[in-house]
């Protein structure tokens, strides 16, 4: 399928690691993900986690990280 006719519904996902994905709106998540609240089409699910996503490093290696 051409991703411009792809006219399904995706959410947002996100793990406990803070990274970031996108999920079919009608399948149940896989295991250790949960919604984010953000929802629409490929594209603009794609273009609000470019948004969001602005450090790319899983948050236990930023926690290690920050605690020196």
């Amino acid at each position: 399928m051409d991703e411009r006719e792809d006219d399904r519904e995706y959410s947002v996902v996100v793990n406990d690691e803070e990274q970031f994905s996108i999920w079919f709106a009608d399948r149940p998540l896989p295991d250790g993900w949960r919604a984010e609240g953000t929802s629409g089409t490929r594209q603009e699910c794609l273009d609000h986690i470019e948004r969001v996503w602005t450090d790319m490093r899983p948050r236990s290696v930023r926690e290690r990280l920050a605690a020196g």
